[in-house]
């Protein structure tokens, strides 16, 4: 027996604006319920603050007010879920703080570590959120590991 595993993308309530836009909370959604329902994988927090890993039981997405999207990824074992989805997605590091208050300019920047900001026009990386996690490291770390099957 299997289950199906989705990401899931929902609107966010405040953008952030130094990052491009339009963008959505991803989610790796895995559905364990008759009707839909199931558990939600991903990471919460903010850039100044730093993020953690987390998974609770869910509703099925489209019922929230939020959804805008769900993308398929394959199915998950059931002797492989939840133990060894949460194995590996603990092993990632979540996005840490990545943005800090300046109280040379009064505003909430960038830094490239807390305290030593970015100078004018110096070339900064992108801002990892939710959605690198979950695209550039979850997802292919789960299909690495065996327990994700395309």
């Amino acid at each position: 027996m299997s289950y199906r595993v989705y990401r899931v993308e929902y609107q966010v309530a405040v953008p952030d604006p130094d990052m491009p836009s339009p963008r959505y909370h991803n989610v790796i959604f895995v559905e364990t319920g008759a009707d839909g329902s199931g558990i939600s994988h991903q990471v919460v927090g903010d850039l100044v603050t730093g993020m953690s890993y987390q998974s609770e039981r869910d509703e099925a997405p489209q019922t929230s007010g939020t959804f805008h999207a769900r993308h398929y990824l394959g199915t998950i074992n059931e002797s492989d879920y939840p133990a060894r989805m949460d194995e590996v997605l603990e092993e990632l590091p979540p996005p840490g703080k990545q943005k800090s208050f300046n109280t040379q300019t009064m505003r909430t920047e960038q830094h490239k570590m807390p305290g030593v900001f970015y100078a004018p026009g110096e070339p900064r990386p992108p801002m990892i959120k939710c959605t690198e996690w979950t695209i550039n490291q979850a997802i292919p770390a789960l299909i690495e590991s065996g327990v994700l099957r395309t």
